[in-house]
């Protein structure tokens, strides 16, 4: 090889890694440099958040990650915020202090949640606002990463015993989805009148039943719910009950009633509809021959769910004779990027069907035989 041929091919090498370096550079930079190679990953985020003890005004997240920056928001059960964060950028963040929103009705006492939130809008805190389309929570397997506590009042003697305490709580470690648990708890009057107060039960952070109870100074009695888990996410869930100012925590471990199934029972050049059976917050979506989504559900809660329909999107051209796919999806119908449900085994939950043999399906029940065999009349 030639000086001249050798120092060509130097020159070239040289150029290239100048490129690769400069492209290298830029993504550092600005934290792009997977996206300038094609790779995208969702973001993630992890919270731990600690039973403690508070004023009422703030309450302390021990530790909360969020790889794309976002906030903090708490609850207790209901639709609208007690506190948000400040902006926390990405990262890893100790000890973030939350303080009580100066509107905000509740002191930040009980069961609280504390669910992080994406900042998408990139000007403060906008999911209520936005009604949900801004600043979602962030997921992981297709529920809000978030945690719970039980924040208890540190403040004066004199107005804490202006409630009545939580002795105790007694409630089953496991259940069902579709069972109907009893919760049982000690309640005591601990002041020197006799009192009315609501004692409520929540289980993973929603207000299920609440009762006023009467009593003497010094009395204490036993206050049994009887909770139906229907509708309750499978999975370990914090269960408690609560005073004016007090309260008791403990878990249960739901198992969700049924094996997760999609069964189609009517199907049209319009729609597709199912009944389901479905484990997480998720939606039934309709996918072509070629693995396109063409059309989606309403979303649906954990349970189970009858006659479901899925419209077909406007676009959509669908034949009669074409293989079509039912799938259970986690998340929201409305995502970018829809996620299949799978067990605990890794498989989906879907069935494959034409039109054309639900329609006959459909013709072969009339004047035919009765799941019992007997003919129809």
């Amino acid at each position: 090889m030639s000086a001249k041929s050798t120092l060509g091919t130097i020159k070239r090498v040289g150029a290239i890694l100048i490129a690769i370096a400069i492209v290298l550079a830029a993504g550092i930079v600005v934290g792009q440099a997977p996206a300038i190679f094609g790779v995208e990953d969702d973001p993630e985020a992890s919270i731990e958040f600690e039973d403690q003890q508070g004023d009422g005004e703030s309450v302390v997240i021990g530790e909360v990650t969020l790889s794309d920056g976002g906030f903090v928001v708490l609850t207790n059960g209901g639709d609208e915020s007690l506190a948000v964060s400040d902006y926390l950028e990405s990262g890893t963040h100790e000890n973030v202090t939350i303080e009580r929103a100066e509107d905000a009705e509740e002191d930040l006492v009980g069961q609280l949640t504390a669910t992080v939130h994406q900042d998408t809008t990139g000007d403060g805190y906008a999911y209520e606002e936005s009604e949900g389309e801004e600043d979602r929570p962030y997921l992981e397997d297709g529920f809000p990463v978030s945690d719970t506590a039980s924040v208890t009042t540190t403040l004066d003697d004199d107005a804490l015993s202006d409630s009545f305490t939580v002795d105790s709580i007694s409630a089953p470690t496991t259940a069902t989805t579709n069972d109907t648990i009893e919760v049982t708890a000690e309640i005591t009057n601990p002041t020197e009148i006799e009192s009315q107060q609501n004692v409520e039960f929540r289980l993973g952070g929603t207000v299920l039943e609440q009762q006023a109870l009467e009593l003497g100074s010094g009395e204490t009695r036993e206050v049994t719910f009887q909770i139906d888990t229907v509708g309750a996410p499978p999975g370990e869930q914090p269960i408690g009950v609560y005073t004016d100012g007090d309260g008791a925590i403990t878990t249960i471990d739901l198992e969700f009633h049924t094996d997760p199934a999609i069964e189609v029972v009517d199907a049209s050049e319009e729609n597709v509809t199912v009944d389901v059976a479905t484990p997480v917050d998720g939606f039934v979506g309709i996918e072509a021959e070629n693995g396109s989504l063409i059309g989606t559900s309403d979303d649906l809660e954990p349970g189970e769910h009858s006659n479901v329909t899925a419209e077909f999107d406007d676009d959509a051209e669908v034949d009669d004779d074409e293989e079509l796919t039912a799938v259970l999806y986690e998340g929201e119908s409305d995502d970018d990027e829809p996620t299949p449900f799978e067990d605990e085994d890794g498989d989906g939950v879907e069935t494959t069907f034409t039109i054309a043999d639900v329609e006959n399906d459909d013709d072969g029940d009339e004047g035919g035989e009765d799941d019992n065999g007997a003919d129809d009349e």
